[in-house]
C-alpha cells in the first residue's frame, strides 16, 4: 500500500513544524530521527527539553509546544490520569491549529478485551481531527532499556509467568518509521496499524538468543504469576503495578499475543527487523554485560 506524503504546510512562509511529544522516550527519539531524515521541521518536546518543555500536567507548557504546527505524535502519560490529559490536550489542539494526531497505543490492550486499557484511544477518537493510532507488540528494546528484563538477562537468570507463549516482539525502531511515514503522508486517516515483529518467540528462545549472542549462560524459568508476584514485591514494586506486570506475561503465555500483524509491510513497504540481528547489534554494546 503506497501513501501520497503530505504538502508541506506552510505557516508565514516556513515549513510548520511536526510535534514530537515524548520525544526522548523509546520511540520518540527515534520518530525525530526519522523525521528529520525525512526532511521535516521537527519539534522533539518533553519534560526534561529546552528551550521548548511539554508536561501533560502543567498547560502552561502547552502553548509554545504547538505553536505553529499541524501534526503531532503522541506518548500519553502513561498513568492513571492518561486518558483524561490527552482529551484535554485534544481539545485544545484543535483550537491551536493541530489537525494531524498520531498515537502510540499497544497491541495488547485491545487483544486483552479489558476496555479501560483503551482509554487513551477512545480521547483520541473523540477528537474532529485526523487521528491515526499505532498499535505495537512488546518492543525488542524491552531486554536493552527496561530493568523488568534487562536486570535479570543480566544477571543471568530470567523468572517470568510467561510459560512458552510467544511473543512477536518488535523493534521500536520500525514503530518510529512508521509513525514518521503517518506523520508525513496523506492516507492514515482513522486507521489503526497493529504492529508486530516477523515472528513469535517463546521467551526461553528470547533469552537463549541473547546468551548465545554474548557468550554468557543466562537461563529462563517460568514460574506461575503468584510467584512472580512475590518476587516483585519483594524488590520493592507495589502490589497493584505487580499483579498488572504478571497479568501482562500471563497473557502472553496463553498465546494472546502470539499472532502476527502486518502494519510494519503495510506502511512502509518491507518486512520487519528480526529479533536475532537486533540481539546482535544490542550484545556488541556490551549493555548485557554482566
Amino acid at each position: 500500500m503506497r501513501h501520497g506524503h503530505m504538502r508541506g504546510t506552510e505557516h508565514g512562509g516556513e515549513q510548520a513544524p511536526v510535534l514530537v511529544i515524548g520525544a526522548t522516550g523509546k520511540t520518540g527519539r527515534h520518530v525525530v530521527t526519522h523525521l528529520r531524515r525525512l526532511g521535516a521541521d521537527v519539534r522533539a518536546v518533553a519534560r526534561s527539553t529546552t528551550p521548548t518543555q511539554f508536561d501533560w500536567f502543567d498547560e502552561s507548557t502547552w502553548p509554545a509546544a504547538v505553536s505553529r504546527a499541524r501534526a503531532a505524535y503522541l506518548v500519553d502519560a502513561q498513568n492513571e490520569h492518561a486518558a483524561d490529559r490527552l482529551r484535554a490536550f485534544v481539545a485544545f489542539a484543535a483550537d491551536h491549529g493541530l489537525t494531524r494526531l498520531v498515537l502510540l497505543s499497544a497491541r495488547g490492550w485491545a487483544d486483552s478485551g479489558a476496555p479501560d486499557l483503551l482509554a487513551t484511544e477512545e480521547a483520541l477518537r473523540g477528537s474532529g481531527d485526523a487521528w491515526t493510532i499505532l498499535r505495537p507488540t512488546w518492543f525488542m528494546q524491552g531486554f536493552t532499556e527496561d530493568d523488568l528484563l534487562r536486570a535479570p538477562v543480566r544477571a543471568g537468570t530470567v523468572r517470568l509467568p510467561a510459560g512458552n507463549g510467544g511473543e512477536p516482539f518488535i523493534d521500536a525502531r520500525d514503530v518510529a518509521e512508521v509513525a514518521a511515514a503517518v506523520l508525513t503522508r496523506e492516507g492514515h486517516e482513522g486507521a489503526v496499524h497493529a504492529l508486530s515483529g516477523p515472528r513469535a518467540l517463546p521467551l526461553e528462545e528470547a533469552v537463549d538468543t541473547i546468551a548465545r549472542a554474548t557468550g554468557r549462560t543466562i537461563r529462563y524459568h517460568p514460574v506461575t504469576a503468584d510467584e512472580y508476584v512475590a518476587d516483585l514485591t519483594a524488590q520493592g514494586v507495589p502490589g497493584g503495578q505487580a499483579r498488572f506486570l504478571a497479568q501482562l506475561f500471563t497473557w502472553m503465555r496463553d498465546g494472546e499475543d502470539a499472532h502476527l500483524s502486518s502494519g510494519v509491510q503495510d506502511v512502509l513497504g518491507r518486512a520487519p527487523r528480526d529479533f536475532t540481528s537486533f540481539v546482535a547489534e544490542a550484545a556488541s554494546s556490551g549493555v548485557w554485560d554482566a
